[in-house]
């Protein structure tokens, strides 16, 4: 085996490992919104995006975001999706509320 084939076939499988690591996109709405001075009731009716979406999006809790949806957030602030998305190089997730299974009423 000559040294190109052994760096490209480690580069391969750094590659490999780096994609199993997960992507953090951090959503940065709420700070947007304070330097607009706005609340999240008026983005959502200036919008047409539920309080309840924009919310999960704040709390990091949204699964993923319409295209739609994101342009419509960016035209109320008049702001870019990179105002309102940031990729982050930490690739540990948010902590997240522990499940309320199990607890007695």
């Amino acid at each position: 085996m000559s040294t190109t084939e052994y760096i490209s076939s480690r580069q391969y499988i750094l590659d490999m490992v780096n994609m199993t690591l997960p992507i953090m996109i951090v959503p940065r709405l709420d700070k947007v919104l304070a330097k607009e001075k706005r609340t999240f009731y008026w983005l959502a009716k200036e919008t047409g995006v539920s309080h309840t979406t924009l919310w999960r999006l704040k709390k990091g809790k949204a699964v993923g975001i319409n295209f739609e949806t994101l342009e419509k957030i960016c035209r109320a602030l008049k702001c870019d999706p990179g105002d309102v998305l940031f990729l982050t190089k930490d690739k540990t997730p948010q902590q997240r509320q522990a499940s309320k299974k199990g607890r007695k009423s």
